[in-house]
């Protein structure tokens, strides 16, 4: 290692330390004053509330990391620039690219050693945050699943599956309810289009039952009936694992388990794929932050970190929205993942192909 990557990367990581331990307080500062309300009517321990905000901190620090290298970038090229580091390393034959090179290739390291701990570190404090959050303070069942399709719910004196519920009116979609005696045989079995939270009971539309009898099973059709069964909407308002929860493995045996049942996992296969192409964010943003500050002439570090965090918000949107088509399969699932960073990618070569030497 030379002098000048040596000292790039001092200054580099030096900065991009702050930047990580500045965002992460503010982040946490503002999600503090976002639920202490919530926190007091729960009337939890100290303990508990400040454990809560230190099994969040690996999550924020992940999400900062790229807004981090962003700005540590801008800064160090915006100091070098002003104090004509670069036009002495010019004028030594020293290429714009060099110096590019040492930090890409830390950069590459990063990413690694982001996915490393995301997959290790991240999920395990995820769960413990949300756990508390779900039952804590909210109080909720800590029964939680991922994803809110094909329910499986073991009741008394019954098994029901339901197709996908949604909590919030209380409906369910292609249910099939099975009701068993004390030797476990089948008496009753229910199939319905939708089933329907109504007062204090289920009533299932459109559908068939089919009933034991002396003479063995009879199949009727109705139109609306209703359930005699305890359970309320609560019941099956678990609670949906977050992306973060899971580490990449898990999510993909989740999809290869999914998918060999018959169900389409494209929603997961997104979240799977963005898994891997996040950290690469790294790279991206330090390959688009140094040409980018030094193609500012005017506004010094002022108006390259401004145009940073533009830039870095607009990397959000992008992704976001390449999520959602993914989700509604619009776009194939890996093409949502790495669209926007193959974007920033060109763009950030482009910069730099075209920065002055």
């Amino acid at each position: 290692m030379n002098i000048i990557s040596r000292y790039l990367f001092n200054e580099f990581l030096r900065y991009a330390a702050i930047c990580e331990i500045l965002f992460t307080v503010l982040y946490l500062t503002i999600h503090f004053f976002g639920r202490v309300d919530e926190f007091s009517e729960a009337s939890l321990p100290t303990h508990i509330v400040v454990s809560y905000f230190l099994y969040k901190i690996p999550t924020i620090i992940v999400h900062m990391c790229p807004i981090s290298t962003l700005i540590a970038t801008i800064v160090v090229f915006s100091i070098m620039k002003k104090n004509n580091e670069i036009t002495a390393l010019k004028s030594c034959g020293i290429d714009i690219l060099q110096l590019a090179r040492p930090l890409l290739v830390l950069a590459v390291f990063i990413s690694a050693g982001l996915f490393f701990f995301s997959e290790t570190v991240v999920p395990l404090t995820s769960s413990k945050s949300y756990e508390i959050w779900r039952v804590k303070v909210r109080k909720k069942d800590p029964g939680r699943y991922f994803g809110r399709h094909e329910i499986w719910y073991k009741a008394e004196r019954g098994i029901y599956w339901i197709k996908k519920f949604d909590p919030k009116n209380g409906i369910m979609i292609r249910p099939s309810f099975y009701f068993f005696d004390d030797s476990f045989r089948l008496v009753r079995r229910v199939d319905s289009r939708r089933a329907i939270w109504k007062g204090d009971m289920w009533q299932a539309i459109d559908g068939f039952m089919l009933k034991r009898t002396k003479e063995g099973y009879m199949t009727e059709r109705f139109q609306t009936l209703a359930l005699d069964i305890p359970e309320r909407p609560e019941a099956f308002a678990q609670e949906e694992l977050k992306p973060e929860e899971l580490s990449y493995w898990q999510l993909k045996a989740f999809v290869r388990r999914i998918r060999a049942e018959g169900y389409d996992p494209t929603k997961y296969l997104v979240d799977l794929h963005i898994k891997l192409a996040f950290p690469f964010i790294v790279v991206i943003m330090i390959l688009i932050g140094m040409p980018l500050t030094l193609k500012i002439q005017k506004g010094g570090a002022s108006v390259a970190i401004a145009a940073g965090i533009a830039l870095s918000f607009l990397y959000l949107i992008i992704l976001g929205t390449c999520r959602a088509l993914g989700f509604a399969g619009i776009f194939p699932p890996l093409l949502a993942a790495w669209l926007t960073n193959g974007l920033f990618f060109f763009v950030g070569i482009y910069f730099l192909l075209t920065v002055p030497r």
